[in-house]
């Protein structure tokens, strides 16, 4: 109806391209404007201002031979004006930019190993966006930001780099381990040593008391007991500490069978024995 009367309504964020006998006339705002048709006044087309969004998947190859997937997306938006630029010099838009995306894109990406495009894609979104904007502001449009989204290599690709990043993680744990059973192991071998030192120490305080009470106990027998000798003394020490060996070998019930010499004689030879012993002891420290 209004049409037919010669008005029409532009939406906002919206402007309309007005022609006059099919030339370019007016870009009409958002709101209601009289357009007699009867003139030769009509309405060319209708033009956008919002931001919109064009996602384009680029395939192309790195420098080290890796073909990739990589996703830019571009917002752009027409300008109010240049409106006239916008509807008039390009046919399809979408198109032109991802011409241009293509080209700035396989440009750069061949120049980088796999890892930098990887490491450097705001620099590839920047130097699409640079391009993009020098070459749509002729025509329009405005750049609102360009966004390398993703990055996917071939599918065997990202295996075996999943593989090699494992293999990394793996040597690194396996690294670890063998440092902390080293660790073990030296602190296993210290505790050990400490308590073999430990027991060594038990064990010379423990004979140091036995030569103590021997000295002692020889010393007392020999004042109590007028006549008797020191050899005398050791000679019945020694015959009871053999009673008592014999007395604790047959009371184990663990001991294995032992065959010793057992008789008057025997107890004789081994005091002798632990004299030459004792002797030769002191003989070589002397020395």
């Amino acid at each position: 109806m209004g049409q037919a009367l010669g008005c029409i309504q532009v939406d906002q964020s919206t402007v309309a391209i007005k022609e006059t006998f099919g030339k370019f006339d007016d870009v009409l705002d958002p709101g209601c404007h009289c357009l007699p048709w009867c003139l030769g006044s009509q309405v060319a087309g209708h033009l956008s201002l919002r931001v919109q969004q064009l996602d384009v998947r680029c395939e192309t190859k790195t420098k080290d031979n890796v073909f990739v997937n990589v996703v830019a997306s571009i917002q752009y938006r027409a300008l109010a004006e240049k409106a006239e630029d916008a509807f008039y010099k390009l046919s399809n838009t979408r198109s032109q930019i991802q011409a241009y995306v293509f080209d700035v894109i396989r440009a750069s990406v061949p120049k980088l190993d796999l890892d930098a495009t990887f490491e450097q894609k705001n620099d590839i979104a920047k130097a699409v966006e640079e391009e993009l904007e020098k070459a749509m502001s002729h025509y329009g449009f405005e750049i609102v930001q360009t966004l390398i989204v993703d990055i996917e290599p071939d599918e065997h690709v990202k295996r075996a780099m999943n593989e090699i990043n494992a293999a990394a993680r793996m040597r690194v744990a396996a690294n670890e381990k063998a440092e902390a059973e080293k660790i073990l192991q030296i602190k296993r071998a210290e505790g050990d040593a400490e308590s073999k030192y430990l027991a060594g120490l038990g064990i010379a305080r423990q004979r140091q008391a036995i030569v103590d009470g021997l000295r002692d106990s020889v010393l007392a027998f020999s004042v109590n007991v007028p006549g008797t000798t020191s050899k005398d003394v050791m000679d019945m020490v020694l015959v009871t500490q053999y009673f008592d060996t014999m007395k604790e070998i047959g009371a184990s019930s663990k001991s294995n069978s032992v065959f010793i010499p057992h008789g008057p004689g025997a107890v004789r030879d081994i005091a002798s024995q632990i004299r030459e012993g004792l002797l030769q002891g002191n003989a070589a420290r002397s020395d």
